[in-house]
């Protein structure tokens, strides 16, 4: 009897042994500072700032580090009254994106350009690096941050991937990293903007929420939601979905405009509003009635919808007036053989597979200017912040695996779509000071821009404390110049309205 006890705690031993090989903890290094200064024109002013690129240790309940954030804060120096200085903090989205994109193409203190037109792919090295003369140093700090997994940000101890890849522990992360940094840098007193991109706005739209709790309350002054991804039912496009097709089709028609295949004659915005219009009154009602709609009123739906789209009228009537966006893609120019983007319909692809139902290369918005980007942060990071790091700036890919369903109350998302956008107006109520802007690109096709006046003109939201504003690009309207003096300039309003 003693032998068998003694094999089977043996045995036991044995899996305890293997339980803690498997959960290897990883070594906690010393967290990386690099701290430079500089000055710059911005808004017309000269300001001098310093650069503080580092790592910051994150903690769980029992107080052990299980990851570093990394971030790059931008800082007037000196600061001045401290509670008239604001701190924005920015972030981009995915899941699973580093905050470069905001980082080298709008908010950093220099920027990467692209062919501002859509035209040209950015190509090989060398890439252009120039003074952002319209960013907001003179306003407002910047503080960028990257979420485990992306730029240097990393699993540290006992941390592992299900603590940080999930909408409600990103979210948790991202709070605990800026109260951190507010507490270390002495900035309770100061205002406080969130300004995030595409899922980043999803993240926002749950983090105000959530800097409102876990006992240390922060309210904050307001939002900056560049491509709004706040309620998935309408910007998912997927067969069922009845919502999405809704809420693309506005898209699709300022896509069409563009490529001169619909709209001609009009102005973008006539073109737009007359969409609008059919989109809310005939088109909706339409696709409710489904297979209760007489064949007239099908017919007449198909011709508005080719004078929309400038698709084929048959091709829709044989989609049952339904119109996938990746078809949209491929069918809007068919005839040259050619894709347009989903982040941005500007951008086009000569694809191999002239036939396809999808473009199957990629979209054309993200390869044609993402190696100018990566190869710009890294060049900037070395050149002029001195960072000098052990490893390389992952700039996505973060996050597999991503778990979208937990929520505090213990419900879950599925079957329903992700929405933030309750939250997001439960903070406006609870918050009365705090105004949000809204920024939408009209050839936008991934988070479209009817998608944003159809969330928010729900979900309780504070509608006369938001500024809805729009743009002739897409996703990252500032790729395109025009926009990003024009998004500076609306956000420059933003931050100084009374």
């Amino acid at each position: 009897m003693k032998e068998i006890i003694c094999i089977m705690l043996l045995c036991a031993l044995q899996v305890t042994a293997q339980k803690e090989k498997k959960e290897e903890i990883k070594p906690i290094p010393k967290a990386k500072s690099f701290v430079t200064s500089h000055q710059g024109v911005f808004g017309g002013k000269t300001i001098n700032y310093k650069a503080t690129a580092k790592e910051t240790f994150l903690t769980n309940k029992m107080g052990d580090s299980i990851a570093t954030f990394w971030s790059v804060a931008y800082t007037k120096t000196p600061m001045g009254d401290v509670g008239k200085r604001p701190v924005t903090f920015v972030f981009n989205g995915g899941p699973g994106s580093a905050s470069m994109w905001l980082h080298m193409g709008f908010f950093g203190p220099k920027v990467v350009q692209v062919d501002s037109d859509a035209i040209k792919d950015d190509g090989a090295a060398p890439y252009d690096l120039v003074k952002n003369e319209h960013g907001l140093l003179d306003l407002t700090d910047l503080v960028f941050i990257d979420p485990v997994g992306t730029g240097y940000s990393r699993l540290v101890g006992k941390g592992k991937g299900k603590d940080f890849y999930g909408l409600k522990e990103d979210v948790d992360s991202f709070a605990q990293f800026i109260r951190k940094w507010v507490t270390e840098n002495q900035r309770w007193f100061s205002p406080k903007y969130l300004a995030g991109e595409s899922y980043g706005t999803t993240r926002a739209a749950y983090l105000g929420k959530a800097l409102e709790g876990s006992g240390q309350n922060m309210a904050l002054n307001g939002m900056i939601l560049i491509s709004q991804a706040l309620d998935y039912a309408g910007s998912t496009s997927i067969h069922h979905n009845m919502t999405s097709y809704i809420t693309y089709l506005p898209s699709m028609a300022a896509t069409a405009w563009y490529h001169k295949k619909a709209g001609q004659g009009k102005t973008l915005e006539d073109f737009v509003a007359e969409c609008r219009k059919f989109t809310y009154e005939r088109y909706s009602p339409a696709l409710y009635k489904g297979n209760l709609l007489a064949d007239s009123e099908k017919e007449a739906i198909a011709d508005k919808l080719s004078y929309f789209t400038g698709l084929d009228k048959t091709y829709i009537l044989n989609s049952n007036l339904r119109i996938l966006m990746g078809r949209f893609q491929k069918k809007l120019l068919e005839d040259k053989g050619l894709a347009v983007g989903r982040l941005d319909g500007r951008f086009m692809g000569d694809e191999v597979d002239k036939v396809a139902e999808r473009p199957h290369l990629g979209d054309p918005a993200s390869y044609q200017i993402s190696a100018a980007y990566t190869a710009a942060l890294n060049h900037y990071f070395a050149s002029e912040l001195n960072v000098k790091m052990d490893r390389p700036y992952i700039t996505s890919g973060g996050g597999s695996g991503w778990r979208w369903r937990t929520v505090p109350d213990g419900q879950y998302w599925e079957p329903m779509p992700v929405n933030t956008a309750p939250h997001l107006g439960e903070t406006m109520r609870r918050n009365p000071a705090m105004k949000v802007m809204v920024a939408s690109g009209y050839y936008d096709l991934i988070t479209p821009f009817f998608d944003a006046e159809y969330t928010f003109a729900r979900n309780g939201i504070a509608t006369s404390r938001v500024e809805m504003t729009y743009y002739e690009a897409g996703h990252m309207m500032y790729t395109h110049q025009p926009d990003l003096i024009k998004l500076a300039k609306d956000i420059r309003t933003f931050l100084t309205a009374q």
